[in-house]
């Protein structure tokens, strides 16, 4: 069976990461007003997460579980690099402002393509970041509730056309605790991350 496209799903939910001994731990959740939405057949949500959701009927609750390979894949040792201090710097000065362990921060590859990265040191020589996904071999728990689900009108999609070709941001950084506006080139060719 085919799966429905150009759904306007609109959900509620909360994420666990799910420990080996089945404990969880609240990673994010929405609130009903404001809730995660999305179309479906774009790559706006993970596929998996998508599948569970699009056959659902309008105020379903769910609850499921995916596994990594289902989500952001297994953790690649191969995704933390270390970096110039140059390469973040702004007028010659290194941007202690927002580079700082911890930090989300905004790359750009080689071929102008953005990524998001996690700064996990800030040593003299470099800085090192993590761009595997903050996810990245975690075991998820999803559970909530589908607000809506309806054919999406041609104004949305069409919102979501012009988004996807460059003439609009797409991601909420306030979601991702990101700065969209930090971008700093990077020489080396990482794979891209996505906020959900």
């Amino acid at each position: 069976m085919e799966k429905p496209q150009n759904k306007f799903l609109s959900v509620h939910y909360q994420l666990y990461t799910v420990k080996e001994n089945g404990e969880k731990e609240l990673e994010e959740q929405t609130s009903r007003e404001r809730p995660f939405e999305f179309i479906s057949g774009f790559g706006l949500a993970l596929e998996s997460f998508e599948n569970k959701l699009v056959g659902l009927e309008k105020g379903a609750s769910f609850d499921f579980v995916l596994s990594p390979e289902e989500c952001f894949g297994a953790y690649v040792p191969e995704g933390v690099h270390k970096l110039s201090r140059e390469t973040f710097s702004i007028n010659g000065h290194f941007d202690h402002e927002n580079i700082k362990p911890g930090a989300v921060i905004t790359l750009l590859d080689e071929d102008e393509h953005r990524f998001m990265a996690k700064v996990k040191s800030v040593e003299e020589d470099g800085v090192t970041v993590d761009t595997n996904h903050p996810l990245a071999g975690k075991t998820l728990n999803f559970t909530g509730q589908l607000l809506e689900n309806r054919e999406a009108t041609l104004e949305e999609i069409q919102k979501v056309l012009n988004m996807l070709s460059g003439e609009g941001c797409g991601c909420n950084c306030s979601d991702c605790h990101s700065d969209c506006h930090n971008e700093h080139h990077h020489e080396g060719g990482c794979d891209c991350g996505h906020c959900h």
